[in-house]
């Protein structure tokens, strides 16, 4: 299988580890952060759209704190992080204000991401600011997330992001060159591995092997984070955001770090996850125009083409969308619920505001948030 080269990469996640943003018991890296966030201009310089996941809110909390030993009780780390990320959010502002960037911050808990409203809002949110050319800057919401809904690891985090916006790679950057074949700190034989697989079973033993910063919550969680993005096509990078110019050098296709590459071509993957783990709610019957824009043409589901609205539905749940033959011929994530969209059948996007008195999206379904159950053919093809 042909290795995926960084310079194709569209949408790109890039996390960074606590060691890169902050200094132990110092507070915020500034220094290494103005250095990323520079290449990280250079990659919207060219036409890429990068996510950023961030690290280091509760470290900074705590030192402006005069918290020296990391608390145990969770409400105590909780308000470390309430502080920590005003400073968090105050330097990459302005580093990337430095830059002529604008920045969003976007706190998230695991039930963002699990329930699908949230899931939707939290993907339309993020592509409306990629499309106004402005850059996420994502971290979990520490100040209220609890023990069952943490993601654990911002790696964790990292790669549910990367499945969120359909990402072409996962860039994790920590003090690592990468994953060795051992712990190259015990064994001077160690090996980097340039390239590998998210399937290779070979791969836990390395990790289980690695200790301190490669070990528990390094490259055991950095695997795991690198599966987890695979699941919807994306590839991972593991390398070291200490490495001069390491993201540029990346995006000239420069053989830096490890990377380990999915098997799932994006699209299938995607496909898959719509087609198969999630249930249908309802139905949306649509008419033959708006059933060759959908096919097609590769359209959004607009109101102007329903027909007929069937079942009961929220903003978010999967739908299936049939033809005036009642087949089955797109399934997707819905922006409306079933009483709203009976009130919009048939009405044009720009006069949705007016009956509803809102606007969700000026979509039903979104193309992005669908797939094609049946093709069909243009009449007089």
């Amino acid at each position: 299988m042909k290795k995926f080269n960084f310079s194709k990469a569209e949408k790109i996640v890039i996390k960074l580890g606590s060691s890169l943003v902050t200094k132990d018991r110092e507070g915020l890296d500034e220094k290494c952060l103005s250095n990323l966030i520079k290449q990280i201009a250079i990659l919207n310089s060219q036409q890429k759209k990068v996510v950023l996941v961030s690290s280091g809110a509760i470290a900074a909390g705590l030192k402006k704190l005069g918290v020296k030993k990391r608390p145990k009780v969770l409400s105590e780390l909780q308000s470390a992080a309430a502080v920590g990320q005003m400073d968090l959010v105050r330097v990459y502002e302005e580093l990337f204000t430095e830059n002529e960037l604008i920045s969003a911050q976007i706190l998230l808990t695991h039930n963002d991401l699990s329930d699908r409203k949230r899931y939707l809002n939290a993907r339309s949110t993020i592509f409306n600011l990629m499309k106004s050319d402005v850059i996420p800057v994502i971290n979990e919401n520490d100040t209220v997330a609890s023990e069952e809904i943490r993601f654990g690891d911002n790696d964790s985090l990292a790669a549910m992001v990367a499945n969120l916006i359909e990402a072409d790679l996962l860039v994790l950057l920590t003090d690592q060159d990468g994953l060795f074949s051992s712990d190259p700190r015990e064994d001077s034989n160690a090996k980097l591995i340039h390239h590998g697989y998210v399937d290779d079973k070979n791969l836990d033993a390395i990790a289980s092997g690695t200790k301190s910063k490669i070990g528990t919550g390094g490259m055991a969680t950095k695997i795991l984070a690198a599966r987890r993005a695979a699941l919807s096509g994306a590839h991972t990078i593991i390398a070291s955001g200490e490495k001069k110019n390491v993201l540029v050098d990346l995006s000239y296709d420069q053989d830096i770090g490890t990377f380990l590459q999915s098997r799932e071509v994006k699209l299938i993957a995607r496909k898959k996850w719509l087609a198969d783990n999630l249930k249908s709610n309802g139905k949306i019957y649509v008419d033959h125009g708006a059933e060759i824009a959908l096919i097609n043409d590769g359209k959004s589901l607009l109101a102007a083409g329903i027909t007929k609205v069937s079942g009961t539905f929220d903003r978010g749940d999967v739908i299936q969308c049939l033809n005036e033959s009642r087949q089955e011929i797109v399934r997707g994530l819905v922006n409306y619920n079933s009483e709203e969209v009976k009130k919009i059948i048939g009405v044009s996007s720009d006069k949705i505001e007016s009956i509803l008195g809102y606007v969700n999206e000026s979509s039903l379904i979104h193309r992005n948030n669908m797939i094609i159950i049946k093709t069909v053919r243009k009449e007089n093809d």
